[in-house]
């Protein structure tokens, strides 16, 4: 029966990166282990029917072509984790800004919230639909509406709404269901524990960087305290 070399030594790799050895030790053991396999594959061929040559040239060409692979998976997630750090600290200069971002859900404290939906076609009837926590609904009528962007604004004592976070969904005359954009400010950027980067936004909660869909700056007071921290 004849050996695979590429087929072993792979094999013998992946064992090894299950474990917590780094990924250079892997390759070196790899390594280690084809040389063995080449020799004892070399030692045990019939004699009388020798290996074609041509056949450990092509072992030896896949096991480099799998070890440039390993190098090049370890460069990808380096690079990765740079990007992500670049992002983070690029996100963590905006803390302090006022965003949109896309949201399902509202976190209503009694203040007024402000948000924005955009339409395809017209709406001759337009409601914001706010589902709190016990399952009623509270109606916000928006009118009739054209196509295009369409601001509103959430007066929770105008509407007798207790602070809470509600569920929100559009209902239009078209049938259309239109994302909804709430505006708040940017609170703090961290990494979850997946390693994916979440954004903390007043009225809105903690959201993933793609539901930010525009920066606003930062209010005239949030400049101003940040201008006079920096003075101290």
């Amino acid at each position: 029966m004849e050996t695979n070399l590429f087929t072993n030594s792979a094999a013998a790799s992946a064992g090894a990166s299950s474990s917590s050895t780094p990924l250079a030790n892997n390759a070196s053991e790899s390594q280690e282990m084809f040389t063995k396999l080449l020799v004892a594959q070399i030692k045990n061929q019939d004699p009388l029917s020798p290996s074609d040559p041509s056949q450990f040239v092509q072992q030896l060409t896949q096991l480099s072509q799998t070890e440039a692979l390993q190098n090049l998976a370890s460069l990808t997630s380096n690079n990765a984790s740079v990007l992500q750090s670049m992002q983070v600290l690029a996100l963590g200069g905006q803390v302090g800004s006022n965003v949109m971002a896309t949201a399902t859900s509202v976190q209503l404290d009694g203040t007024k919230v402000s948000g924005e939906l955009a339409l395809t076609s017209n709406s001759t009837k337009t409601t914001l639909v706010l589902t709190g926590s016990d399952g009623q609904d509270h109606e916000l009528a928006l009118g009739p509406l054209a196509a295009g962007s369409a601001p509103f604004s959430i007066d929770p004592t105008a509407m007798g709404l207790p602070a809470g976070t509600y569920k929100m969904k559009v209902v239009t005359s078209s049938g259309e269901t239109p994302p909804v954009d709430i505006a708040g400010r940017l609170n703090s950027v961290r990494l979850g524990a997946t390693g994916s980067i979440v954004l903390n936004i007043a009225n809105v909660g903690e959201v993933a960087p793609s539901a930010v869909t525009a920066f606003n700056g930062k209010s005239t007071t949030t400049a101003a305290a940040g201008a006079a921290t920096t003075s101290l």
